[in-house]
């Protein structure tokens, strides 16, 4: 079972601490409560960023620092390498936010971090978080109130919104996954509905999904085998999308009638998830549920 639980104990460093995505991140990742020990730089001569010391590569790191998870703020060309690099220092929680990692390096990230035990996040996501303890990646601190809903997200910027509205309305989050937007991605909707049916911090679970793909048909059949007891409460963007325009991240493909919006919601609402047809309409039916 995938389990993405950290705390704020958590030793994590940051690869490509030295651009300008790293910088930010690690210090803003630092400010909500992340214990960012250090960062990776493979051609970069500083010795110091953000008062954080820098390494050759993640076997230092690791050495030096005992890191656990690392946030991999790299490009997508030089993704596969800098995870191989993580997984082979012993590195088991992998954060990836770059988009368009290329699909056969996207595929050979995938049985890596099978093969070795490791939870990867990502590609294309903004990251994850234990509200209130920590969080890895892009994810805005006001959508990070602690509370019983556990949140996976496909879309970033709208999972902010739903998050930042629910917390705004007292209902805050367990731990939120952006599994991200990538059609090869490490970790999907179904992969985590044991950890979500376990989590004893979780009592209901919410999935902002997005027409195209088959994640959340398979979310659904795997809510079903698990026989999760939870509520579970869903917002498909992409309803009213016009046919035949590919829109949204790379994974948003409808072949025929798999990937529409009425496929998801039909398969989701067999499985006992309740649908919302809007932002509004979703953040009061959760409210009401959750108090």
């Amino acid at each position: 079972m995938i389990n993405p639980r950290i705390d704020r104990s958590t030793p994590v460093i940051v690869q490509g601490i030295t651009g300008r995505a790293g910088r930010l991140h690690s210090r803003l990742m630092r400010h909500y409560g992340t214990r960012i020990v250090g960062g990776v730089a493979l051609a970069d001569k500083h010795n110091n960023i953000n008062g954080l010391p820098v390494f050759p590569d993640c076997k230092a790191a690791v050495a030096a620092t005992g890191a656990r998870a690392s946030v991999l703020l790299v490009g997508a060309l030089q993704l596969l390498a800098a995870m191989q690099d993580a997984v082979a220092a012993g590195i088991r929680t992998l954060v990836t936010p770059a988009e368009g990692m290329p699909a056969h390096d996207a595929l050979k990230a995938w049985r890596l971090a099978r093969d070795a035990g490791a939870a990867w996040i990502g590609a294309s996501t903004p990251g994850m978080a234990v509200a209130g303890e920590v969080k890895l990646g892009f994810l805005p601190d006001d959508a990070l109130k602690p509370g019983p809903l556990g949140l996976m997200s496909k879309s970033g910027t709208l999972s902010y919104e739903a998050g930042y509205r629910l917390a705004q309305r007292g209902v805050g989050t367990s731990v939120w996954i952006g599994v991200g937007g990538d059609p090869v991605k490490g970790t999907r909707y179904a992969d985590l509905v044991p950890f979500y049916a376990a989590d004893p911090e979780t009592e209901a679970l919410l999935i902002i999904g997005e027409i195209g793909g088959t994640d959340e048909e398979e979310f659904a059949a795997a809510l079903a085998a698990q026989r999760f007891a939870k509520p579970v409460f869903a917002l498909i963007a992409g309803r009213t999308a016009p046919e035949g325009i590919t829109m949204g991240h790379a994974g948003a493909l409808v072949h025929g009638s798999h990937g529409t919006f009425a496929a998801k919601r039909a398969a989701l609402e067999a499985a006992g998830v309740r649908v919302f047809g809007s932002l509004n309409e979703m953040v009061e039916g959760v409210r009401a549920t959750l108090g």
